[in-house]
Formats: structure tokens, sequence, C-alpha cells
């Protein structure tokens, strides 16, 4: 049997299989080789001065592991990685609590004028960070609007001192800054959710609790877990609200460690190996939000 013309007009016009894959290749080649160029190689030349020494001003590349050792037996250093760890920890779980009910706000209840509610949440993105911080310690300065308003209603006589330079004033600052990277992932998460389902357990007899544990919350797993990864890793990474809010005795985070590493000590192979097991975290933390599907990956 021979084809017609048609036929093979029709054939020609389709590319065979073999192309299809060179072609995704070849999108994917772009971002790959700018994470591999611009990320990952400088990651492990920065990681690699784990394990070189410093000689006076210059860096000695001879294998070493002594700032491993220092990093685990120096007692600062894991006393400040805790701290570091439980402050992320709290402002991660307060922002998941203070994050979904404006979440589900915007994307069950605000039928008009979500738009702009939307704005209003990313809004504070728009400023710089320093301004974000920079308010907040005006806010809980002894002289600030809080200790002010404190004041004034009675509930004090004299202002707060441990509102600022303390973890309290971190605590704040960060749940603060860092929230909108919680209400966005928990948002779209929520805002996908089909009403039928939430109507299908009110007909079923689940009262209002009983929907959000066995329907609203699983399923919205992925966005918390997403939204924790950020916070969390924010939080975890930071040193300039620990400097501005911070600064006292016992407030120090690991960030601010490695940043006086990096830039007043001059000791890049301590710093880099002050990095390492807060990316064993982080890796911990994104290999636990993948399992969640928090990555978007497909479970099916």
């Amino acid at each position: 049997m021979v084809a017609s013309a048609p036929q093979l007009a029709e054939f020609e016009s389709h590319p065979a299989p073999t192309q299809r894959p060179r072609g995704i290749l070849a999108l994917l080649a772009a971002p790959i080789t700018w994470m591999v160029v611009f990320y990952l190689i400088p990651l492990l030349i920065l990681l690699a001065h784990a394990f070189w020494s410093v000689d006076y001003l210059t860096i000695d590349r001879t294998f070493t592991l002594e700032n491993i050792k220092t990093v685990f037996t120096n007692s600062l250093y894991p006393t400040v990685l805790i701290r570091t760890f439980l402050m992320a920890t709290a402002v991660t779980l307060t922002s998941i609590v203070i994050a979904f009910p404006i979440s589900w706000f915007l994307a069950k209840k605000a039928d008009r004028n979500k738009e702009l509610l939307l704005i209003l949440v990313i809004f504070p993105l728009w400023s710089s960070y320093l301004v974000r911080a920079f308010a907040w310690k005006t806010i809980l300065g002894t002289n600030g609007i809080l200790n002010s308003v404190l004041q004034w209603s009675g509930l004090t006589h004299e202002p707060v001192s441990w509102f600022l330079y303390s973890k309290t004033g971190m605590f704040i600052t960060f749940c603060h800054v860092w929230l909108p990277f919680m209400i966005l992932p928990l948002y779209t998460i929520l805002d996908r959710l089909p009403n039928a389902l939430l109507e299908a357990s009110d007909d079923l007899g689940g009262g209002s609790w009983a929907t959000f544990r066995r329907v609203v919350l699983p399923l919205s797993l992925p966005g918390i877990v997403a939204g924790s990864l950020a916070v969390f890793s924010l939080t975890m990474g930071d040193y300039i609200t620990p400097s501005l809010i911070g600064g006292s005795p016992g407030t120090e985070l690991i960030g601010g460690i490695v940043a006086d590493q990096f830039g007043v000590a001059n000791n890049w192979p301590l710093g880099a190996a002050l990095i390492l097991p807060i990316l064993v975290i982080l890796m911990a933390f994104v290999l636990i939000a993948n399992q969640f599907g928090a990555l978007g990956r497909d479970e099916g």
C-alpha cells in the first residue's frame, strides 16, 4: 500500500518522537547551566573554605578538620545554633497561626476587593527590609509608640525596657517581616480548594472544627509547608534583625556570627564551617517539604 501525497505531508508535518525530548532538554539547559554556574559552583567553593585555615591574612588551602571541630567543641556555637533553631521554629509556628485565618478570609470570604487586600498583604515587601526593622525599633523603644500607649492607658507606670534589644523584640519583628511569605502560599492553596468539598462536609453533618481538621487542614498542608520553609530558612539565616533589635547578651543568632566571621574577624574558613550545620537543617526541611508535595512534586 502506497501512501498518498496528503498522507506524506501530514506525516512530515509532525516531528519525530525523538525531537520532543531534545527540545525539552534544550529548554532546561539554560536554567540548569545558570544554577550550576552562579549558585552550585560558588556554594561549593564557599563550603570548601570550611576545610582550609587562615594563615595571618591569607587562606591556607591545606586540608584540615579543625574548623569543623571548633564548631562542635566551642560551647558558643552549638548554643547559638540551638537558639536560632528555636527562634526560627517559634516564628514559623506563630506565622502559621496568624496567616491561616488571613489566607482563609482572602480565599473564601473576600469576594469583593480581594485584589486590593492581596496588594495590602504584598505591600510591605515593596519597602526595604531595613525600613521595616528600624520601624519596629522605633515602636518597641522606651520612648516608642508601644510604651507610650501602655503608660497612657495606665497598664505600666514606666517604660518597659525588655521590648527592645531582646529576643521578644526579635520575635515580633521576624513575625511581621516574614508573614507575607506564609500568607501567599497558603492563600494559593486555599483559593483552589473546591467549595463543593466544604458543602459536602456540611451536608454529612461535619461541624466547622471537623471540616477544618478532616478537609481543610490536610489539603492545605502543601501551602503550610511551603510557607514554613520560606519563613524558617529566612529566620535561620538573618543577621540584620538580631543586630538592630537584639544586640544584648543571649540574643545572638547564627547568622550574625557567620557575618562577623566573614567580616570583622576575616575568618572565612570558620564562617564556612558554621554554614554547614545550617545547610544540613535546611536540607532536612526541604526533604520534609518535598514529602508533603510543597515543592510541586506530582504524587500521581
